[in-house]
This record gives C-alpha cells, sequence and structure tokens, in this order.
C-alpha cells in the first residue's frame, strides 16, 4: 500500500497556489453569505420555515444553473470564467450592503439577492473546480484535493465566529466582507490568466500539465457527429458519461443521500439553536469546533488517502457521519453538539479527497466541466429538500423527530455503499490511473 515519493511539489507550483487563493477568497464570500442570509430570514420573519424556503430555492437555483455552468467551463476559457464569475460576485455584494445600509433587507429582497448569487455560483463556480486539472498533474492530484480539504477546514474553523461577530455588528459588513473577498477572487484569477498566456506561448510543457482549458476554450467531445455547439446534447453527454462509469455513478447516488441527511440535521440544528434564543455568536461557534476537526483530518488526509483504499475510506467516512447525526438527537447544549459534530467530520477531509482526487483523474479535460456539473447535481439533487425537512420539520415536528428522519437517511447512505460492489472495488491513490483506464472504452 506503500508509494514511491511524489515528484510534483504543490508548494512550488505557483498556480496552483494562485488558484488556491482566488478559490479560497471566493469560497469565504459564498460562506458569509451563505451563513448570514438563513439567520437574517429568521430575525426578520421568526419563522423556520420561510428560512428554509429560501434555503431550498438558492440550493434549487443553484443546481440548475450549474447544469450549464458545465457546458460554458467545457465551452470557454476556464480561468476567465473564475474572474468573470468574481466580478460578478462583488457587484451583487456591494447590492447587499447597500440594502443593509438602507434597512431594505426583507425576505423579499433577500429572495432575489440568493436567487441571483446561486445563479452565479452554478454558472461559474464549476469552471474553477474544472480548472484545477489543467494546473496540477495526475499523480499531484490527490494531494491537492486534500490540501483543498485543509483550506475548507480553515474556513469551517474561521467562518462561522466571523460570519457571527459581523452579522452582530450589523449585516451590511457581511455585504463589504463580500465585496472584499469577491476582489480577491477576481484580481488572482486575471493574475493566473495572465500566467497561463505566457506559458502557453513555450514549446513545452511544464511537469506533463495540459495546458488545455487555461488560454483557450476546451473542446466538446464530439457529439453526433457534428461540432456545431448543442447545449441540451453537451449536458446529456456529460450525463451519459458519468451514468456509464460504473466506478463512479454508485458513489454519485450515495452521495446524494447522505448529503440529504447530513445537511437536514446540521439545518435543523441551527435553526433550532436560533430559535431557542442563541445569540449569533455562539451559532458561529458550533461551527468551530467542526472546523478544528477537519483541520485535523486534512492534515492527515493525504497520508490516508496515499495508502488506504479509497472504498475504506468513503465506507467509513460515510459510517461516522451517521452515526454523529444519530448521536445529535439526544443532544441539545450547543457545546456538547459542537463536540459531537468535531466528531461527525472527522473523516470528511479523506473522504472527499479520495472522491475529488479520484474523480479528477478518470475523467478526461475536455469533458471535465460537464462531468462536474453532472456530478454535483447529482449529489446536490436532493440538497434543496435539506432546509424544506428542517425548517418545516422544526416547526411542524420538532427537533427530534426531524433529526430522526436526517439519521435515517444517513444510515441508508451508510448501507448502500457497503454493500455496492464498484464502490468496494476503489484502490488507494497510486492506483488511480491504472483503475480508471479499466473503464476507459467501457
Amino acid at each position: 500500500m506503500t508509494t514511491t515519493a511524489p515528484t510534483h511539489r504543490l508548494a512550488t507550483n505557483g498556480r496552483y497556489v494562485t488558484w488556491l487563493v482566488s478559490d479560497t477568497a471566493k469560497g469565504v464570500a459564498s460562506g458569509l453569505f451563505g451563513f448570514a442570509v438563513p439567520l437574517i430570514a429568521l430575525f426578520i420573519t421568526d419563522d423556520p420555515a420561510l428560512a428554509g424556503v429560501l434555503g431550498a430555492v438558492g440550493m434549487a437555483v443553484r443546481t440548475v444553473t450549474t447544469i450549464y455552468g458545465g457546458v460554458l467551463a467545457d465551452r470557454h476559457q476556464r480561468i476567465s470564467m473564475m474572474a468573470i464569475g468574481s466580478t460578478i460576485g462583488i457587484l451583487l455584494a456591494a447590492s447587499f450592503t447597500v440594502l443593509a445600509l438602507v434597512d431594505a433587507l426583507t425576505f423579499t429582497s433577500l429572495m432575489v439577492l440568493q436567487v441571483l448569487l446561486a445563479a452565479r455560483a452554478g454558472l461559474f463556480d464549476i469552471a474553477g473546480e474544472s480548472a484545477i486539472k489543467e494546473i496540477v498533474p495526475d499523480d499531484a492530484m490527490g494531494r491537492a484535493q486534500a490540501a483543498n480539504q485543509g483550506r475548507d477546514a480553515v474556513l469551517q474553523l474561521i467562518g462561522g465566529p466571523l460570519g457571527g461577530a459581523l452579522l452582530a455588528a450589523g449585516a451590511w459588513l457581511i455585504g463589504a466582507a463580500m465585496s472584499v473577498f469577491h476582489a480577491v477572487a477576481a484580481v488572482t484569477a486575471w493574475m493566473l490568466l495572465r500566467s497561463g498566456r505566457r506559458e502557453a506561448s513555450r514549446p513545452s510543457e511544464a511537469d506533463g500539465v495540459s495546458r488545455l482549458g487555461e488560454d483557450q476554450p476546451a473542446a466538446p467531445l464530439p457529439i453526433d457527429g457534428t461540432a456545431k455547439p448543442n447545449a441540451l446534447r453537451e449536458v446529456r453527454a456529460g450525463f451519459s458519461w458519468l451514468i456509464s462509469r460504473p466506478d463512479l455513478r454508485c458513489v454519485l447516488f450515495v452521495a446524494t443521500i447522505i448529503n440529504l441527511g447530513f445537511n437536514t440535521a446540521l439545518t435543523c440544528a441551527i435553526y433550532a439553536l436560533q430559535q431557542e434564543g442563541h445569540p449569533p455568536i455562539t451559532i458561529g461557534l458550533f461551527a468551530t469546533g467542526a472546523g478544528v476537526s477537519m483541520l485535523f483530518g486534512a492534515l492527515l488526509a493525504p497520508t490516508i488517502v496515499a495508502r488506504v483504499r479509497a472504498s475504506v475510506i468513503i465506507i467509513a467516512g460515510l459510517a461516522v457521519a451517521a452515526l454523529g447525526v444519530a448521536g445529535m438527537i439526544g443532544t441539545t447544549e450547543p457545546l456538547a453538539l459542537t463536540i459531537l459534530l468535531a466528531f461527525t467530520v472527522f473523516l470528511i477531509p479523506a473522504l472527499n479527497a479520495a472522491l475529488m482526487g479520484y474523480f479528477m483523474v478518470a475523467t478526461p479535460s475536455a469533458l471535465l466541466g460537464r462531468a462536474n456539473s453532472a456530478s454535483a447535481v447529482l449529489g446536490m439533487g436532493a440538497m434543496p429538500l435539506a432546509p424544506l425537512i428542517a425548517g418545516f420539520g422544526v416547526s411542524w415536528c420538532g427537533r427530534g423527530l426531524t433529526l430522526v428522519t436526517a439519521s435515517a437517511l444517513c444510515t441508508i447512505a451508510v448501507l448502500l455503499a457497503a454493500t455496492n460492489r464498484a464502490l468496494r472495488a476503489l484502490p488507494a491513490e497510486a492506483r488511480w490511473a491504472a483503475h480508471a483506464a479499466q473503464f476507459a472504452d467501457a
């Protein structure tokens, strides 16, 4: 199970570092809005069901627009789309700031902003996720995804307290911070675009990394013998390719169920804390334990991914998450919930690194945008139901029964994963390329 020493060092890959800064800044901006909007909606309406509707609409819009975001990512310059998407984010964040300053944040205005920001994310974020394949070689993809998980853990660690502190001081500060982070994302994306053009002018490639998609559109795969663009056919091609791969499709269906269960539980816990009268800072600190746990998990993720079969990582990570959600049923104190959530998410960084790393290695670059969007849609397909189940569940049935429903969903996901032969065959990182090649012509 041991592997040879890696030949590509991510720390010396300037383009990856620049990409990471851009993607991180965009993630902070999106995280602040995602944290603040449900709480602002609760403060305005004092109705968890309406907050759930707001969250569900945002997820539904992002899911639908992600379908076409994948087509755009394969047709156009992916890094250019990163820059354009962040520029649009600056304008929307500035609008949120102005509305907050003039005390015009209503349920309707929040809904409009939610729809616009969700559409921005769906149409443009897939391009950024797909661009990493042209920046990082296959033999470093697992470590890159593990590093990304570490970044996400840090954001989880600081995002809740930061969002809670800003919201407590004034909702307009959330918008101002979003504007700054989107500006950082836009500037670094343009820097990445310029460096890509310089490298594309060189006759040879560095470290075996393809430059397709950085400074020219990623050409769609031929469909039905014609090169004429057709969005619907290109979308179908992405879904068809993904569903045809037995090494990928089961994982995606399992991810849909576990995402629904886990996000229902997390949203339910947040809504319940707010309804019990806990301040935004306390709710923000709820995420701190998860951030610390995920940070430690991310530090171990590169070693785990390199030495342990992906199938074992996935099943173990799902099982731990399911146990944690079950434990939340009888836990109501914020501190105990924080500790329990930390246990629940410890293996998530390794699980995500294995899933996303193998997916990136297995997917052809020319199809990566559409495959990414198909994967996201399948993974997020049921997620708009999570805030609805949590919101209406807390209002109608109470916290306990809502968490029982979430726990049942997580348990079903674990059982499906453990009994699926294709999922159990996924190897450790060193054998990803060889394992994926078996299905290339399937």
